[in-house]
């Protein structure tokens, strides 16, 4: 029987540990942190805000898997289109229709878009810059990156088109990400999964394979290998309650530079205390710009979608986080560029950073399936939707 010891309780890692438990495999999963789910984590309520990317998009290879094994569960769906009162914020106002360019780049018509070239320069081309703009930023809530205009257009060209899909792909796991990682859980332990939980790995046995499914930076200094390094994003996080009141958008997108709030709530009625709604907000900021700037910004989009939210306020917090959605691709980039998974001698690399296609967490799951795939000498492991 092979023997795989996993490092890291995320996503990847209990993606990595299902499967090769389905495949036969005696498997160990170390998470340094007391409780699962990595960036999945969902916080303890009344406020039930997740770490991680909000949505499960069910366009993705991820999708079918959790769904053959009855672990997708309760979803959140995004409101009806009538009544999201999703808005834009265009050239400083609010708006109920993005601009007609911005539509234009989903067109078929519009051609394919290139590797080597970044996205503002091939999008200006196409529809000119103030519409190149638009689509850029409207980008931000799949990339959580300052200037998504100067990435590969190709690899922003497919997360503009994912994410303005109609019907909405993005759907929520009810409860947040911890209910999804709970499932994950606890079909690993049916399997005969070992988990343990404030188990921090230095040293990797050199005995069996080893998946190492942490961030890159913390896989980085595990495996002491500095060529460990991808480009991402750093963003302002911004989460507010308020009291409820009628008429307050679902979501915002500013098209006007990166960023995106949303109601969480309004799908999800369990994330806060009844009377109030819980929104969160995304603002990238440049790798030298201050959190207080990303934060103004965020403030200036609640004063346009939620009028008197000031007052409303019942709890709220800011952070800064990095790489929360992963790896970007410059221009000549694409992610087969990023650091591969099969590190040699049995050590094989998982996450959302990794040389795995994918949007979010699809990312972490392939790279998963990728992973465990090699560990075990297979020539394919449930890769057919990959």
């Amino acid at each position: 029987m092979h023997r795989i010891t996993i490092v890291g309780g995320g996503f990847a890692g209990l993606t990595a540990a299902v499967s090769a438990a389905e495949a036969g495999a005696r498997v160990t999963v170390h998470e340094a942190h007391h409780t699962l789910g990595g960036r999945a984590r969902t916080a303890e309520g009344p406020y039930r805000t997740n770490e991680g990317p909000h949505a499960l998009y069910n366009g993705g290879p991820h999708w079918t898997w959790l769904r053959e094994r009855g672990l997708i569960g309760p979803l959140a769906p995004i409101p009806p289109l009538e009544g999201t009162r999703l808005r834009f914020r265009h050239r400083g106002a609010l708006r109920r229709t993005p601009p007609l360019a911005l539509l234009r780049l989903l067109r078929r018509s519009a051609g394919p878009a290139p590797v080597d070239v970044d996205f503002l320069t091939w999008a200006t081309g196409a529809v000119g810059e103030d519409g190149a703009r638009a689509a850029a930023h409207y980008c931000a809530v799949a990339l959580f990156h300052h200037d998504p205009g100067s990435l590969s257009a190709a690899f922003v060209r497919e997360r503009l088109r994912r994410a303005a899909k109609l019907p909405p792909e993005a759907h929520y796991p009810r409860g947040g990400w911890s209910a999804l990682i709970d499932r994950m859980a606890a079909r690993a332990w049916d399997l005969g999964v070992r988990i343990e939980t404030g188990s921090r790995v230095d040293t990797l046995p050199e005995d069996h394979a080893v998946v190492v499914a942490t961030s890159l930076d913390a896989a980085r200094r595990l495996l002491g290998d500095d060529t460990l390094t991808w480009p991402s994003g750093r963003t302002a996080l911004v989460d507010v309650a308020v009291r409820t009141r009628r008429g307050d958008a679902f979501a915002v997108s500013d098209l006007d530079a990166p960023g995106w709030i949303e109601r969480f709530t309004a799908q999800d009625r369990t994330l806060a205390p009844a009377g109030e709604q819980l929104i969160q907000g995304q603002f990238p900021i440049a790798p030298d710009e201050p959190k207080a700037a990303g934060v103004a910004r965020a403030e200036e989009l609640l004063d346009l979608g939620f009028p008197g939210w000031r007052e409303r306020v019942t709890w709220r917090r800011e952070a800064v986080a990095r790489g929360r959605t992963g790896a970007v691709d410059p221009p000549g980039s694409t992610w087969r560029d990023r650091p591969a998974v099969d590190r040699g001698d049995g050590v094989y690399l998982a996450g959302d950073q990794v040389a795995a296609p994918g949007l979010l967490s699809e990312v972490s799951f392939n790279s998963a399936l990728t992973a465990v795939s090699l560990a075990l000498g297979l020539r394919e492991l449930d890769l057919k939707h990959a």
